[in-house]
């Protein structure tokens, strides 16, 4: 299974902004720094999945079952029932990323469970 855990970084609303990827199989965690555009929070969420999937294709890891770990609600509720009102083109693009899995599981984690994306976030914010 691959374990992909991903949080978004914001100075302002909207503002510069960045994403935290921690990749993580039962061999080997791969961590990314990428800023973003000035966008809003959730916006830059639903980035740094998104970002987070395209890594793990170009990273050709092969398994077939990815849980996606987030700290941000709507991003999880929003893949869940695969729609958001205002976010529907970011929820296309990372469902069309998830299809070559066989499974895909969206979790939620409180922020202080999901450290590590965060902490790669901030780093690329002050970049």
């Amino acid at each position: 299974m691959i374990k992909l855990y991903t949080d978004a970084a914001t100075l302002g609303n909207p503002g510069p902004s960045a994403a935290g990827i921690l990749i993580v199989t039962a061999k080997k965690q791969y961590q990314f720094s990428i800023p973003l555009p000035p966008v809003d929070n959730h916006i830059a969420e639903f980035m740094a999945v998104q970002l987070g999937l395209e890594k793990i294709a170009t990273l050709a890891l092969t398994e077939s079952l990815l849980q996606i770990n987030v700290d941000s609600k709507i991003v999880c509720q929003s893949l869940e029932k695969q729609y958001a009102k205002h976010y529907q083109q970011y929820v296309d693009q990372i469902i069309a990323l998830e299809q070559p899995y066989s499974l895909v599981l969206h979790q939620w984690l409180p922020d202080r469970q999901n450290k590590g994306a965060h902490h790669l976030a901030q780093q690329a914010l002050k970049k």
